[in-house]
């Protein structure tokens, strides 16, 4: 064996082999080593992969496929986190307090929650382990709910079926960001140093009954007036998640008309059967529900991601179904709280449209931009209502400062019942938004590499010789990697001009790269509806090839 592996591969599974507690992974290292020897180099190199590195843990926690190694999800990587929280907390003086620890239904996601619930419990904390797979936001609203000084959610949200992922949030109820990432990871390095079956580890947690589920949907019930409208046809899919049964109970409880739900993909599953990827923005995965949406006659489709903190909608425009942008509904949800005049700061990512700007600043109410993710959206003082453009909201910012997918979708019901008792639609309200600020049409420019490399190539091409105009129009070129006066260093370059906005950025959970497009027609220069968002939707097409020309891709 040691003439076929590299040089100290065979000691590294071997010590690896005998912490893990799991026999699923243990039995898979053991198989790898046989077809190795037997001569395998796709065996090889797979192995190789696998202890090629570790599984970083930063402002995203953790997330990768499932398997053995140090570079993927298993429960040594997520023992060795859990020891790596509690120290953290332990060092900041939080000893002795309220952990909760979720997870969604996803494989291994039940036995990595139950790692870390026994791994806090024995460091001293308080821990509440969650019975069931659960939404994320709800265990979001629990770390406020309980006085947590931490949460965890086990989850890959809507990454591939072969993936999980481990998300933290601190005490605020929002997810970490710098500094607390590098310093929890730090402490996560230290352990890794250590077996760790000299870990401790104690039974002595909370299993939660339905306090949670009920707190939470106490308090969604709470986002709709008694007088609202509430007769509605439509069509919901959990996309094979976690979020039905609780969508289903707070749509009794709030008194909206029940939803036909699509019944492919209405259980709980983590193998995803039905469509590519588990994600509502994914071509091909809402195609059955707009199917029974067009067999129903329905006025929406609503659909959540697998651990519902995402909302998603389609509505009948132009004589068929579309699916809103991000961007679109984010506008429709920001333009609903400011009719209902909700006082306080909106705020989206810089990558999403600057649309919300223009309406929070004709409101008389103040405008955040930040980094992309709720790590920062969450965080934003005063918050009111944020987005982002990959369909994440957050419209009840006092109990869950993070994206939901659940109270999102209660507020798009009452706003599309409101409408129907008036005789419109959602439609009309997009409409009714272009016709008062302007169009603003947006797209994106995504290229999926098997090569990292490919992407830091990109970006030292298009920072070397950035575009110096855009359609015909000069540009300001920003790099985002500097930082300015409202957004700390991120990697992404930001190009402005008059008419388009520009985002160029590495994902930060998929191995893409994203460019963010805007191109906005604005009253001045208004002559009908469809002749200004065809001319923006022209705009876009030309300046998707301008940057791919940009980015050599």
């Amino acid at each position: 064996m040691s003439s076929t592996l590299p040089a100290g591969l065979g000691e590294q599974v071997t010590a690896w082999s005998a912490q893990d507690p799991d026999p699923d992974t243990r039995g898979e290292l053991a198989s790898l080593l046989d077809q190795v020897v037997a001569g395998s180099e796709a065996s090889l190199t797979e192995l190789s992969d696998a202890f090629a590195g570790r599984l970083q843990f930063g402002t995203a926690g953790l997330r990768g496929p499932i398997g053995a190694g140090p570079n993927r999800m298993n429960r040594v990587v997520v023992g060795q986190a859990a020891a790596g929280l509690a120290a953290y907390l332990l060092d900041r003086g939080l000893g002795g307090g309220t952990v909760i620890i979720g997870h969604d239904a996803r494989h291994k996601s039940d036995v990595f929650a139950r790692d870390s619930a026994e791994i806090l419990a024995a460091a001293g904390f308080r821990t509440l382990l969650v019975p069931a797979p659960t939404p994320t936001p709800v265990i979001a609203f629990g770390i406020r709910h309980f006085g947590c000084v931490a949460g965890v959610v086990v989850t890959a949200s809507h990454n591939p079926p072969q993936d999980n992922g481990y998300k933290v949030y601190l005490g605020d109820g929002s997810q970490i960001v710098p500094p607390a990432d590098g310093e929890i990871a730090a402490r996560i390095e230290d352990v890794a140093h250590r077996d760790l079956s000299d870990v401790p580890r104690s039974d002595d947690y909370v299993r939660l009954g339905g306090e949670l589920v009920e707190a939470y949907l106490e308090r969604i019930v709470s986002l709709v007036p008694d007088e609202a409208s509430r007769e509605l046809s439509w069509v919901y899919t959990p996309m094979h998640g976690v979020g039905g049964a609780v969508v289903a109970e707070a749509v009794v409880r709030t008194g909206f008309t029940g939803a036909a739900v699509v019944p492919e993909q209405a259980e709980p599953d983590p193998d995803f059967p039905t469509v590519g990827f588990p994600n509502p923005e994914e071509p091909g995965a809402i195609d059955l529900a707009l199917a029974l949406a067009a067999r129903t006659g329905a006025d929406l489709v609503v659909a959540n991601d697998p651990d519902a903190d995402r909302c998603a909608i389609a509505v009948p425009i132009d004589g068929g179904w579309r699916m809103l942008r991000g961007d679109e509904l984010g506008a429709v949800l920001g333009d609903d709280a400011l009719r209902r005049g909700v006082q306080g700061t909106y705020a989206a990512s810089v990558v999403s449209s600057s649309l919300l700007s223009a309406m929070a600043t004709a409101h008389g109410q103040p405008y955040a931009v930040t980094l992309t993710g709720f790590k920062w959206i969450g965080r934003v003082p005063g918050l009111a209502f944020g987005y982002e453009e990959a369909i994440g909201y957050c419209v009840d910012p006092a109990a869950v400062p993070d994206k939901d997918g659940i109270s999102a979708l209660i507020r798009v019901l009452t706003l599309a019942a409101g409408l129907k008792a008036e005789g419109r639609t959602v439609a009309d309200r997009l409409d009714e938004i272009a016709t008062t600020y302007g169009v603003y049409e947006t797209d994106q420019l995504s290229v999926r590499v098997e090569d990292l490399t490919l992407i830091a190539a990109a970006m030292s091409r298009l920072r070397a010789q950035p575009p110096a105009s855009l359609l015909g129009e000069p540009v300001q070129v920003v790099d985002l990697a500097d930082g300015t006066d409202e957004l700390p260093p991120t990697d992404g370059v930001l190009l402005a001009g008059a008419q388009v906005t520009v985002v160029v950025r590495p994902s930060g959970t998929e191995p893409k790269l994203k460019c963010y497009l805007e191109a906005r027609v604005p009253r001045t220069q208004a002559v009908d509806l469809v002749t200004d968002r065809r001319r923006a939707r022209e705009m876009l097409t030309e300046v998707r090839a301008q940057m791919s020309r940009a980015l050599g891709l």
